[in-house]
């Protein structure tokens, strides 16, 4: 039985279609004191899959009450985090921090058979588990939306995110893959970011992430781009939490395009990771 997250709804359905699998109805009680009690009627079987993203605190504790009538009720229980809130928070970064990341993968591994993460910020944060950790890459999935470009450049955010771009353009099947350097003027101290080798004046650029969340770094990218030129500037990443008014930063910037996957699920989620989740299965 597949077990949705709220805000995993829709990945959580796909993914039941995907595996022939039935998917329960969430019944959730709220009480006056902003507590509230989630209830799943038909629980029981061999395997619980709970697919649920942790976008908020609540989503967080959702994702433990539902793990916590899982072990009650199913013989295993699997936990699938399309996308694991702190993961970012993957040390103490001052004196006197917790390493936030670590916290929550210790709240979730209390009460499941194992957690599969579909790509993780870190990957090396699975070593914070208690419980086996499996990572899935859908990036592959990040191709299929995008238009007929001739000759399309790859960019990635930074060096260390070269591998994404070039997971996109094989998947893409044509074009060319970089990374951004930034260049700090001397004499005014502003930072610009272009390419490292690659000319972008005249082609369609495809600006490939894992996350944008507040969308502020990658509205300078399409900034610095056009200013090179080029033909078209299209979107692309992973998870897409577009906070606030993320999207309208990129809209104001001149995007052409703009594609996510269901990880998270906002407008923008163009195509649906069940397919790697459902061949991991």
């Amino acid at each position: 039985m597949i077990l949705p997250g709220s805000v995993s709804q829709s990945l959580a359905a796909a993914l039941a279609d995907q595996l022939d699998e039935p998917l329960a109805v969430v019944e959730t009680d709220r009480f006056a004191d902003g507590e509230f009690k989630l209830r799943v009627p038909d629980a029981g079987g061999d395997r619980a899959i709970i697919v649920a993203a942790t976008t908020s605190a609540e989503s967080h504790l959702e994702l433990l009450q539902l793990q916590d009538l899982a072990r009650a009720n199913f013989d295993e229980v699997v936990t699938v985090l399309p996308y694991m809130g702190y993961a970012r928070q993957d040390e103490a970064f001052r004196d006197g921090e917790p390493v936030s990341a670590r916290a929550v993968a210790r709240a979730l591994s209390a009460s499941t058979d194992r957690v599969v993460s579909v790509n993780p910020h870190e990957p090396t944060i699975g070593d914070f588990f208690d419980v086996p950790f499996d990572v899935i890459d859908a990036a592959p999935r990040l191709a299929e939306p995008l238009p007929d470009l001739d000759g399309p450049l790859f960019l990635a955010p930074d060096e260390g995110a070269v591998g994404l771009a070039e997971t996109v353009r094989d998947a893409y099947g044509a074009g060319e893959t970089d990374y951004f350097e930034k260049h700090r003027s001397y004499d005014t101290g502003d930072v610009a970011v272009e390419p490292a080798g690659t000319e972008p004046a005249g082609r369609s650029v495809v600006l490939v992430d894992d996350i944008v969340a507040t969308g502020s770094t990658m509205a300078a990218a399409i900034d610095q781009l056009h200013e090179q030129r080029v033909a078209g500037v299209y979107v692309t990443c992973l998870h897409p939490m577009f906070a606030a008014n993320a999207r309208s930063k990129l809209a104001a910037a001149g995007v052409d395009g703009v594609w996510g996957t269901d990880t998270v699920e906002r407008p923008t989620s163009a195509v649906s990771v069940a397919p790697a989740i459902a061949d991991y299965f």
